[in-house]
């Protein structure tokens, strides 16, 4: 296929259909655009993805192997809030702590140290859940739904597998380290995003405090959100005033984490910071999982945006038209009207097209026709594609017609003519070989016994 670089419009129209083709969000940025390329996150590994139009940012190992933590227990809200929807239980469900209450909770993990046989509404255990991050509660709903902690983490890896996660394998619901419960920072964006669909788990991820009324093993508890980008009641310098959630994770083994989502103006941008250090120096602490979550967040908000797409009246090509009345041509041009998100800095020196329309069209042709199509490349990679219609209306020419099927009707007929005769002579041929052979008549050689016409057999005797 041949590509032009693309003037203008066309350039629209590949920003546009950025946002309509999956294959885009397989193309590197970076390699198109300086503020992308410049970028970096202090951790090992990260994300961040336009949650609104499913279109990544940035990526950095983002499909490497990490460990969760207590990211971990987005998956178990989900699985837990995914039941209630379906009507299975309620937020309002009396739920009693039950044998595997401190399975796998090592005695420094963080927990609001709910006892084996106390029991707590749904609703506050998953508070505990996502807050604090209490490691006990994760077991506490885990052995609640599916009878047993086994069974509920085989249902977290099938949930996994449907939401498209192709590196996660979970071994526990609560994130307590473990060699075979592990993810990748995509596909701790699949699980997030669509938890982040279930308003109640929206709401919990983005409270900044909850007290859970005494219980019958406890007086009333209250805490604080441990996401330093909504809160500073644990970690004060970090709130960060488009954050809406969602959930820290902290182990020796995965560093310091954070899945945090933020919304501006309609758009909901989640970001995964995984593996960032926490360094003490004469400044005090800094926490590099929420500076640089904050900092990955507003750059997204300050350096994509959306392009309003210019009249689709402007033509990008044209057919030839025949039988038309005074015209012997249409002009295409592209069909509906669409927006583009990439970053600011993207130029149309970065795009190439490809224009396909049909040879030529009989009119009459309306406005609209769909006579070809127009597809996009960046870093030669299909963007995506768009069909090409007729920008106005061509008449057929009555005279024009007519003489067009005269002509056709006269070749048809010569060509049955043709046929006709040579069916004929082959008809004459195969009668001249069958009908027409002579007989077969015996030869001078022929050696064999004649009986005489009137020969009257007789019986030989014995």
């Amino acid at each position: 296929m041949k590509k032009t670089r693309i003037f203008a419009i066309l350039l629209t129209l590949a920003l546009a259909v950025t946002l309509l083709a999956p294959g885009a969000r397989a193309i590197d940025l970076a390699e198109v655009s300086q503020s992308v390329a410049d970028y970096h996150v202090q951790s090992e590994a990260a994300l961040l993805v336009n949650a609104t139009e499913d279109m990544i940012y940035y990526e950095q190992n983002a499909y490497e192997r990490v460990y969760p933590a207590s990211i971990t227990k987005v998956m178990t809200a989900l699985l837990i809030l995914e039941a209630v929807d379906r009507g299975d239980m309620s937020l309002d469900d009396e739920v009693t702590a039950g044998s595997e209450t401190w399975r796998g909770v090592t005695s420094d993990a963080t927990t609001q140290n709910i006892q084996i046989g106390e029991t707590m509404r749904l609703e506050d255990l998953l508070y505990c859940l996502l807050l604090p991050s209490a490691n006990e509660a994760a077991n506490i709903l885990a052995q609640y739904l599916s009878g047993s902690v086994d069974s509920f983490v085989a249902r977290m890896n099938a949930r996994a597998t449907e939401l498209g996660c192709t590196g996660t394998h979970f071994a526990n619901p609560h994130g307590m380290h473990d060699e075979n419960h592990y993810t990748t920072c995509y596909d701790l964006y699949l699980i997030a995003r669509q938890a982040m669909q279930n308003e109640t788990f929206r709401t919990i991820v983005s409270t900044e405090s909850y007290t859970v009324p005494a219980t019958n093993m406890s007086e009333e508890r209250t805490f604080y959100n441990s996401n330093g980008l909504l809160t500073s009641n644990y970690y004060s310098g970090y709130v960060y005033e488009n954050c809406i959630g969602i959930k820290t994770g902290t182990t020796d083994a995965a560093g310091y984490c954070l899945l945090a989502a933020a919304e501006q103006d309609g758009t909901m941008l989640i970001s995964v910071v995984m593996g960032a250090d926490t360094v003490v120096d004469d400044a005090g602490t800094h926490r590099y999982q929420f500076s640089e979550s904050s900092r990955l967040l507003q750059w997204g908000f300050d350096n994509f945006s959306v392009h309003d797409i210019l009249t689709t009246t402007d033509p990008v090509a044209e057919v030839a038209v025949t039988l038309g009345v005074d015209v012997d041509s249409v002009l295409v041009g592209p069909e509906g009207s669409l927006q583009a998100l990439l970053p600011n800095d993207v130029t149309e020196e970065d795009f190439t097209t490809d224009i396909q329309v049909v040879e030529s069209v009989e009119a009459p042709v309306s406005r609209g026709d769909v006579l070809g199509t127009l597809t996009v490349y960046l870093q030669d990679q299909e963007y995506g594609s768009v069909d090409l219609v007729a920008l106005d209306d061509v008449e057929q020419s009555v005279f024009l017609a007519r003489k067009e099927a005269i002509e056709t009707f006269i070749a048809d007929y010569w060509l049955t003519g043709v046929i006709a005769l040579a069916v004929i002579l082959v008809l004459i041929v195969v009668l001249r070989f069958t009908l027409l052979r002579p007989k077969r008549r015996y030869g001078a050689n022929y050696t064999g016994t004649r009986r005489p016409r009137n020969y009257k057999g007789g019986r030989r005797r014995r």
